[in-house]
């Protein structure tokens, strides 16, 4: 039989106990014997052929879409194309006529921008949670899902960064935030913290990304056009699985996800505060840089679940993309909304306590005047509504949990512009009450966003593969060695080698030695 070759690392030399552990690993593990090795004495017989075929089947899988495009894809993706190409349209009148085009007047200075710039950097702590801290806790379910989530940091990023470089009228004078900026300025503060996080995230996001993109210069060459292959070709950096490079991506990769924890936590901290260190009502709080964090955190952990459903259902990801994974999410998004509510009824019963002559009008305006439909929707439907059909055991379904996810969103964007706006329409002195009404400029804008959000995404997932293909067959090699360890009765380390030298990793996720027993 010839040797199974390992798909992202090198083929081992076949391990002495593999042979007497066949017949009890076969009575334990849903994994057919291993194959026999060969005259040569290549490593037949290390990989069990159940691994094997599983580790074939998600390498089709993932690769597929990078190879077939349906007529579906490019409709959608021209669709986005053309709201995002509207919206850029709507930008040159807004660069020609000024922001008189928006309902942005000298009184209410932020609207749908600010909202949509706070909304993005908030569901860009997607990746900070699922990648890095589920990491760090050894969170072994996150596997399939890692990749989407750290892409929806790098995209929601991109798009957020934006929103504010549109909502300025002279965006050419931006340069004078570096020229004459003060060290005390909160949007200084803004500025540094989220090119940092970009940065670090564009970082976190490449790195895991590495063995795939390998793997796709190795499988697809001759499928795809020369200039993707190219392509893969210098992104890979000559990765080939050597034991030195396992050894230098796992080190950066977990330096990077120690490191972007603090800087996510306090990016939306930072934009916080810049409502936090004003006096207006509405905004004067001491907690918002928690209310803030934990709200992002909130909206980040509803688009993954969302992004998963539609990934799953239309990449065909059943196998891998399970009801497990959305019920996990599911349990930490309950978590968050008990934690969110909690801060929402904390920051209105004192401020409606004490009743300070402007912000008893602005709660009123917020409960019972204009502002109440979308606070309302906001407080019942994107957070109690999710709550329930989280907690009830007879809606917690995939379909249940994708709704509640998307009715967080809904109510998350809308959170944030009741935050935005009316604090603006407040008077800081016995005058009427500003008005602001978004144009069709600023709406055009905002829905171009959302599109260029979904088109960078669905482009990525056009390029590089949405699911970290390598990270889950490392997955499945520790639960056959967990398997083999429990079969036999000893360690995990013990059993660890033969699986893992196959796949040409080791038990720690680093390539093995020659010799196929290294753990």
């Amino acid at each position: 039989m010839r040797a199974i070759r390992p798909i992202w690392g090198k083929t081992a030399a076949p391990a002495a106990p593999v042979a007497a552990m066949v017949g009890a690993a076969a009575a334990v593990l849903p994994v057919p014997a291993y194959p026999r090795a060969d005259a040569s004495g290549a490593a037949a017989g290390i990989i069990p052929t159940g691994l094997a075929a599983r580790t074939a089947r998600l390498e089709a899988a993932v690769l597929r879409p990078l190879t077939h495009t349906s007529r579906t894809w490019y409709v959608w993706t021209g669709f986005l194309a053309l709201a995002v190409a509207w919206g850029l349209f709507a930008y040159t009148v807004q660069l020609r006529r000024g922001l008189a085009v928006t309902g942005m007047r000298d009184v209410v200075i932020w609207g749908l921008y600010i909202t949509n710039f706070v909304f993005f950097i908030g569901i860009s702590h997607a990746g900070t949670l699922i990648s890095a801290i589920l990491r760090v806790s050894h969170a072994e379910w996150r596997r399939p899902v890692t990749r989407m989530a750290e892409v929806i940091t790098v995209v929601a990023l991109m798009v957020g960064a934006a929103m504010p470089m549109v909502d300025l009228g002279r965006p050419d004078r931006i340069v004078n935030l570096l020229r004459y900026g003060q060290v005390g300025s909160p949007i200084i503060w803004d500025l540094v913290s989220i090119t940092t996080y970009i940065t670090g995230s564009l970082i976190y996001l490449y790195l895991p990304l590495i063995p795939d993109i390998a793997r796709c210069r190795d499988a697809l060459r001759g499928l795809i056009p020369t200039w993707r292959w190219k392509l893969y070709s210098v992104l890979a950096l000559s990765w080939q699985g050597t034991p030195e490079q396992h050894r230098r991506l796992e080190r950066g990769i977990g330096v990077m996800m120690v490191l972007i924890i603090p800087i996510a936590i306090s990016v939306h901290t930072v934009v916080s505060w810049i409502f936090a260190m004003t006096v207006r009502g509405g905004w004067n709080s001491t907690i918002f840089g928690p209310y803030f964090v934990v709200g992002a955190i909130f909206s980040g952990i509803a688009a993954i679940i969302t992004v998963m459903a539609i990934f799953r259902r239309v990449y065909r990801l059943e196998a891998y993309i399970t009801e497990k994974h959305f019920r996990y999410l599911s349990y930490l998004l309950l978590v968050l909304a008990l934690i969110y509510a909690y801060f929402t009824i904390a920051e209105y019963i004192t401020t409606g306590y004490k009743l300070a002559e402007g912000e008893k009008h602005l709660l009123e305006a917020l409960m019972l005047g204009e502002f109440a439909v979308p606070f309302w929707t906001f407080a019942i439907g994107g957070t109690l509504v999710p709550i329930l059909l989280i907690a009830l055991p007879w809606t917690r379904t995939i379909t249940g949990m994708v709704v509640a996810s998307v009715l967080v969103n809904i109510g998350m964007w809308l959170k944030r512009f009741v935050i935005v706006v009316p604090s603006l329409e407040l008077p800081l002195m016995p005058y009427e009450w500003g008005v602001y009404w978004p144009s069709w400029v600023e709406i055009s804008i905002t829905v171009a966003a959302f599109a260029g959000f979904a088109l960078l995404f669905t482009l990525f997932a056009k390029l590089f593969p949405i699911v970290s293909a390598w990270e889950v067959a490392e997955g499945w090699a520790v639960e056959v060695d967990q398997g083999l360890a429990a079969a036999h009765g000893g360690g995990a380390d013990g059993a660890a080698a033969p699986v893992w030298a196959a796949l040409g990793v080791d038990g720690h996720g680093t390539e093995s030695g020659s010799n196929g027993n290294e753990g």
